[in-house]
């Protein structure tokens, strides 16, 4: 039987960020009453007796973890110990401590970067362990991977439910679009609108253009998030995409084009890739909980740069 969401306390963790806005409008669209978002001026999750408070405060039913230190290929090169420990942490003390007060639900949110650098595509949830993961955010990658294998030890000795998604790059209104710390469609969009206003002849894009992404829309990966959250009690991980994947070459012209931006678009060989492909095998997540995207991806990068425009 689904989890009745009206009926339960829901944490989660991250709610007032890029995601989580969402993920908490879609639990109130389904009913949820009782929703608490933390706030990390008081409750710093890298800290266990934060965690320990938050949950003493909260005593929630279900707990949904979003809350991570996130960024681009250049943030992860500056911090690859910060983005390790921190996740880490923040996701180890969390499971444990939930455990310990018997939550009755736990849904750890991962990341496509915890991926091996080469695997078949599309990427299968069979192949996880297969290899290494793209050395610019392995640390990240990695740290949030070890959620998955406390989140199967905990159900296979504690019986304790906790169930395991992956989503891709996610975009879409809101996100984050500091130059320093953004993913990669935030930030074209600002350099490709700033390039257009002050007229400049050039927008430099870091790598080849060569490599592959897959992108989901915020709306729809907080939907897939919640109908996990209500249907999915499996052990087993699950990809959230949409099953396509565009090079960042054509993405840069697809942006170029929407923004108006009439100058040339060069591609800096010099800088990294990052991981040669993505594009995820999205079955088990129809099959399991109906989940299948819905926003095609033309409509969401139109809505995101209209955002950025009107919120800047």
């Amino acid at each position: 039987m689904p989890l009745a969401l009206d009926q339960k306390s829901i944490v989660v963790t991250g709610g007032a960020g890029f995601l989580g806005r969402h993920v908490v409008a879609e639990l109130e669209r389904r009913g949820a009453k009782q929703v608490f978002v933390p706030r990390s001026v008081e409750f710093d999750l890298v800290d266990g007796d934060a965690v320990r408070r938050l949950l003493d405060h909260a005593r929630p039913d279900v707990v949904i973890h979003l809350a991570a230190v996130v960024g681009g290929i250049g943030a992860n090169r500056r911090h690859p110990g910060r983005f390790f420990y921190e996740n880490l942490m923040m996701g180890a003390q969390l499971v444990e401590e939930a455990r310990r007060r018997d939550v009755e639900k736990f849904v750890a949110v991962g990341t496509v970067c915890s991926y091996p650098k080469h695997v078949p595509v599309p990427f299968r949830e069979e192949t996880l362990w297969d290899g290494y993961p793209e050395e610019t955010n392995a640390p990240y990658g990695l740290a949030k991977k070890m959620l998955l294998v406390q989140a199967q030890a905990y159900r296979a000795e504690y019986g304790f439910n906790t169930i395991f998604l992956l989503p891709v790059n996610l975009y879409g209104p809101g996100d984050n679009f500091d130059p320093s710390s953004s993913h990669v469609i935030p930030a074209l969009i600002r350099k490709f609108v700033e390039a257009h206003e002050a007229r400049e002849p050039v927008v430099e894009v870091w790598g080849t253009g060569k490599a592959s992404r897959e992108f989901l829309f915020v709306e729809d990966a907080a939907e897939a998030i919640v109908l996990a959250t209500e249907r999915y009690e499996s052990d087993e991980p699950v990809n959230l995409g949409t099953g396509s994947e565009i090079t960042i070459r054509d993405l840069a012209e697809e942006i170029r084009l929407a923004v108006g931006y009439e100058g040339e678009l060069r591609f800096d060989a010099s800088k990294p890739d990052g991981q040669p492909r993505r594009q995820l095998e999205i079955s088990r997540a129809a099959e399991g909980f109906g989940f299948r995207a819905g926003t095609h991806f033309d409509v969401g990068l139109r809505r995101t740069i209209d955002w950025y425009l009107e919120n800047r």
